[in-house]
């Protein structure tokens, strides 16, 4: 699966390392291009999973702003409900095409 913002792929893995939550797939950090992402000061915290970390998504020289988020310390309810470690992981935001 691939992730593309502004027609450039910002991340890929196989589907076996991807995880669904809450309608958004979640990709291994080490799938996403070297450079793209930038981190955020956007605080969010999530009642199950935790405190986000925001990111910028950087394609061609332009910054696109919070389009991407990850909990690098999740709950243990997160691990409890989704049934795997969360921490490695980062979704993005609608405008990032998401799919084969």
């Amino acid at each position: 699966m691939k992730a593309v913002l502004a027609g450039t792929v910002i991340a890929e893995a196989d589907d076996s390392d991807l995880i669904s939550i809450e309608g958004n797939w979640y990709f291994p950090l080490s799938a996403v291009e070297d450079g793209v992402l930038v981190e955020s000061s956007t605080p969010y915290t999530c009642p199950w999973k935790g405190e986000a970390q925001y990111y910028s998504v950087v394609v061609d020289g332009q910054t696109y702003a919070d389009r991407a988020w990850g909990y690098p310390h999740p709950y243990a309810s997160a691990f409890e409900r989704v049934g795997k470690d969360i921490s490695a992981h980062i979704a993005f935001a609608p405008d990032v095409e998401v799919g084969p």
